[in-house]
């Protein structure tokens, strides 16, 4: 394999990177994003490893492609990469994939301020304020999200037994919620929940199984969402949501909101038109609203708003040697 070039830029939504791939990534084969992605996944993966993992990238990077839209009515289609996998859908990354690429001209919406998106997990619909040429914010309608289930317990190190309830928000979460063997995020340190949190997923999918109705693609928990009180006395909740080997995101988490709003709704605890003010663990703030009810297969969902900003910060031209490098794949340090 030569030598391969990609022209990366790098920005951060609410704290948590995103690395856009604006130039070198592959051609994938496929009639939609959710078939690409799975292209992807089997001879691409070299590509989300070389910029996602050291040397290149770090434990929390994450990052996005585009690609042309299936459809003609739609602006882009995306594809999201991170030290995770390829997921089939990222809240915080298209956030960042959409001020990028608005700021840098990448993408010419047919509808200025509207941009319809493809994602591997559905169609996202996405309104943005612009001042001059800096993008203020971002609203995304993110995919039908829904509880899939209430109260599984797993054995976690340290703490004992724990009860989670399971929703989908574009992947899917184990939420952790305040009960007698967790007493909230804030009394633990990030190190302790990401090494709690690598256990804890693993047993949780040795003992359960979650796919998506309608994409089988779209299956087990990928994510750990911690939850604990807030810093602002004004916002609704707050998590850390555990991601990859040994990361917890930086911002509110998209996908991560969009489960917890689908788990509140089920409860009762949301509805139509509510707002939801979710805190990450550094304190950065989502905007979350239930945008509409739907249903996904047998269950009930809701359709999640999810509003944020990101800054841009740097250009990068990134190198993958093979031939040169030994570590050209990038490498992990668990």
């Amino acid at each position: 394999m030569s030598a391969k070039t990609f022209f990366c830029i790098d920005a951060h939504t609410c704290g948590n990177p995103v690395r856009l791939v604006a130039g070198g990534g592959p051609v994938l084969e496929g009639r939609n994003m959710s078939e690409k992605r799975q292209h992807f996944l089997r001879e691409y993966d070299w590509i989300r490893k070389g910029l996602m993992f050291e040397p290149r990238g770090h434990d929390m990077m994450s990052g996005s492609i585009l690609y042309p839209p299936h459809d003609p009515a739609n602006d882009v289609a995306v594809l999201f990469i991170e030290t995770s996998g390829c997921l089939p859908m990222c809240g915080h990354g298209t956030i960042g994939t959409i001020t990028i690429a608005i700021e840098h001209g990448l993408i010419q919406p047919k509808t200025p301020g509207i941009v319809r998106m493809e994602a591997p997990a559905g169609l996202v619909l996405i309104s943005y304020v612009q001042e001059g040429n800096k993008v203020k914010s971002v609203k995304l309608i993110n995919v039908p999200s829904y509880l899939a289930a209430e109260g599984i317990e797993a054995e976690c190190p340290d703490l004992g037994v724990l009860k989670m309830d399971v929703a989908y928000g574009g992947n899917f979460y184990a939420i952790v919620d305040v009960q007698e063997n967790f007493p909230g995020l804030e009394h633990f340190k990030a190190e302790q929940l990401i090494g709690w949190a690598r256990v804890l997923r693993q047993r949780i999918n040795e003992k359960y199984s979650f796919v998506h109705p309608n994409d089988p693609t779209i299956n087990g928990l990928s994510h750990i969402e911690w939850t604990g009180a807030v810093i602002d006395p004004t916002s609704s909740a707050r998590n850390a949501v555990f991601y990859g080997d040994k990361a917890i995101d930086r911002s509110p988490c998209g996908t991560g909101t969009s489960a917890r709003m689908a788990q509140w709704a089920a409860k009762g605890k949301l509805k139509k038109g509510d707002r939801f003010v979710h805190e990450s663990i550094i304190g950065s703030k989502f905007i979350g609203t239930v945008e509409d009810y739907a249903t996904v297969g047998n269950y009930a969902a809701i359709i999640p708003g999810i509003e944020g900003w990101a800054k841009v910060y740097g250009l990068n031209t990134i190198t993958i040697d093979p031939d040169d490098d030994p570590y050209a794949h990038g490498f992990q340090v668990i």
